[in-house]
């Protein structure tokens, strides 16, 4: 994340989806089940949502939306930041 860093503050959204897959591996490593909605229900909700949602939006960036502007890129990166501290005071929990 410390790496990435610089580039989210240069070129955000351009560095979305280089921070969606830090965050997708992360998630992955630590058995989220990310598309099966059955197991959905072992994670924790605002989690999953933040991860969702900012999914969306590196998705529709990729996509080159015009719709996309850069308060959505700052509300992923946001998203993202947020699932990132989540999972790293998960991993310091006892």
């Amino acid at each position: 994340m410390q790496a990435l860093e610089p580039e989210l503050e240069d070129a955000p959204a351009e560095a979305l989806p280089e921070l969606h897959g830090l965050i997708e591996r992360m998630l992955t490593e630590r058995g989220y089940a990310l598309d099966d909605p059955v197991a959905d229900d072992g994670i924790d909700p605002e989690v999953l949502a933040e991860f969702k949602a900012a999914r969306e939006t590196t998705r529709a960036v990729e996509r080159a939306d015009e719709g996309v502007g850069p308060g959505d890129v700052a509300a992923a990166i946001n998203g993202y930041r947020a699932v990132y501290e989540h999972l790293l005071g998960e991993r310091s929990a006892p």
